[in-house]
């Protein structure tokens, strides 16, 4: 395997994980119940699944990181892309937006299980989940390239 194996095989699992991560912070936000607008420490839901949120916050975290370093390397590596091709800038712009929003739904869940806040609204939620699915579409179709 060269170069461009390793890279694009890294990129990959890096995306996987990043969408695993989604995957769990939708499952928590379905198992916690209504959205509390304030959570005091009776309403806080007791539920195992909320011991999932940091491996969803580890998984969203490195697989985030991972997909915008891995991917602005393959697109240096291979002959005919470039970093500032639309397609790419795209993607970087579709990543800060997964990256904020995905940092916020963590931030929602760790204030949930400490008590300290409610969770992330769905609209994060939905929002987090819809830009990553835009960057995978991207990455795939890769338009305009």
């Amino acid at each position: 395997m060269d170069t461009y194996d390793w890279l694009l095989f890294l990129h990959l699992v890096a995306a996987a994980m990043a969408v695993a991560g989604v995957v769990i912070y939708w499952t928590l936000y379905t198992v916690t119940g209504p959205d509390p607008a304030a959570p005091s420490e009776a309403s806080v839901p007791r539920t195992p699944a909320l011991q999932l949120a940091p491996l969803a916050d580890v998984l969203w975290s490195i697989g985030g990181l991972g997909v915008l370093v891995l991917g602005v390397a393959l697109a240096i590596q291979v002959d005919g892309y470039e970093v500032w091709d639309a397609w790419v800038l795209a993607a970087i712009v579709l990543w800060m937006i997964a990256g904020e929003t995905g940092r916020r739904v963590g931030l929602g869940y760790r204030n949930l299980r400490t008590g300290t806040g409610p969770r992330a609204s769905i609209a994060l939620h939905a929002i987090v989940a819809l830009a990553l699915l835009a960057l995978l579409v991207d990455m795939i179709y890769k338009p305009g390239a």
